[in-house]
């Protein structure tokens, strides 16, 4: 197969409420992601895997910090085929609008998109955790000869009514679709594989069109692909599943993505960050490495260029250049570090002024928390595990789902306690 023909169309303009405040200042995409990655890294990295030189990046909210990423990222040669590319949501004659969906933003950008002149075109979301080989994908689809080609994932009855639900026949095409069935009929009536512990297959959201059938189908009326575009084409073209039954997850809510960035700290992690073949690519850093002193460490996953002193950390994921101080206890808790090392002449100054520095303060106890980069935790601060916390938000803090958010550049002071 050759992957010259194949556009890969990477959705990153959403607004990604639900990971709010982590989406406060960043676009979803950008959210930093197993102490040194971003998300939008994880479809980046499978593209350029695949030999996919085509690669676009649509983007509306809070876009700054993510194209500042692709630019320092993945910048190609001028020996290099192919490039990438930031769509930006920008006002034109035909349109005002804002996207108002996964399939009007591809419709705003169908110029752009057009002049690629890819036969295929690979639609992928930006705040996924998987690693699936593109090439397979786009081989069965283009072997199959179908309009469009679905991943899918086998997925048990009881997670199937939060999912779009696939039914697919034994040559692999799409029969039916139903958006979260609901009750016991819809589902039975939905089985692809009855009998197997997971019997139904869900859209992961990532989709393989021909070119021509996709802005033919994008001329009609609906905004989303997997709400209105997909049901709408099974009734004019031949729709197939492909199977993948790796890691996925969706990170599309604060409780996933302080579960799925756990669980990577874990000494069996579900996801394999470590692979010799086929490595997840970041922006490159020159930094030096992690500094521990008496601390003790139980499944954590320890990025560059942290400074921990005599403290004890469990179940942890701690990021670039974060530094705690002593005497600190850390459990199940996201530390994403800082952006940057306060000089001893800033520390100085920040202290005449009661200013914590950036980091975990001596003493703090911290439990069930996600802290946001450059945060300032003062001294002897407490984040307390309350699993009947309701959601709400207090000074520079936010409770979600039972977890305790301290959102970008906040300030803790001393004694806090939350």
């Amino acid at each position: 197969m050759q992957m010259q023909d194949v556009l890969g169309l990477i959705l990153g303009g959403g607004a990604g409420t639900r990971l709010y405040p982590l989406t406060k200042e960043r676009a979803k995409p950008a959210v930093p992601l197993a102490g040194k990655y971003r998300l939008i890294d994880i479809p980046m990295s499978n593209c350029l895997h695949a030999g996919i030189d085509k690669i676009a990046i649509l983007t509306q909210f809070n876009s700054v910090s993510l194209h500042r990423h692709i630019h320092r990222t993945y910048n190609r040669d001028v020996f290099s085929p192919g490039w990438v590319q930031i769509l930006a949501a920008e006002q034109k004659p035909t349109s005002v609008d804002w996207y108002q969906g996964t399939a009007d933003a591809v419709r705003k950008q169908s110029i752009e998109i057009k002049q690629a002149g890819a036969k295929y075109t690979l639609i992928l979301a930006g705040d996924h955790l998987y690693r699936m080989d593109y090439r397979k994908f786009v081989e069965q689809h283009v072997e199959s000869g179908s309009a469009i080609t679905v991943a899918v994932q086998p997925v048990p009855r009881d997670v199937a009514p939060g999912l779009g639900i696939l039914k697919l026949d034994e040559q692999n095409n799409i029969v039916e679709f139903k958006e979260k069935p609901k009750t016991d009929a819809e589902l039975d009536s939905m089985m692809s594989w009855p009998g197997q512990e997971r019997p139904f297959m869900a859209s992961m959201g990532i989709y393989v069109f021909n070119t021509d059938v996709l802005f033919e189908l994008l001329e009609g009326k609906g905004n989303d692909f997997g709400r209105d575009i997909l049901p709408q084409a099974m009734d004019t073209h031949r729709l197939q599943g492909f199977i993948f039954e790796g890691y996925w997850e969706d990170i599309g809510t604060i409780q996933r993505f302080y579960q799925v960035n756990l669980d990577m700290a874990l000494p069996d992690a579900p996801f394999d960050f470590y692979s010799a073949t086929t490595p997840i690519y970041t922006r490159p850093r020159f930094m030096p490495a992690s500094e521990v002193n008496g601390a003790t460490l139980d499944n954590v996953l320890l990025t560059d260029g942290c400074r921990i002193s005599k403290s004890t950390i469990r179940s942890a994921v701690i990021g670039l250049r974060s530094i705690i101080k002593a005497n600190c206890t850390i459990d199940s808790t996201i530390i994403m570090g800082a952006d940057f090392y306060e000089s001893e002449a800033t520390v100085a100054e920040n202290a005449e002024k009661g200013i914590p520095d950036v980091g975990i303060g001596e003493g703090s106890n911290i439990a069930a928390a996600i802290i946001d980069k450059n945060a300032r935790i003062g001294r002897n601060v407490t984040i307390r595990n309350l699993p009947d916390r309701v959601d709400g938000e207090g000074p520079n803090w936010v409770a979600r789902d039972g977890i305790i958010i301290v959102p970008k550049n906040a300030i803790l002071p001393d004694g806090t306690v939350i």
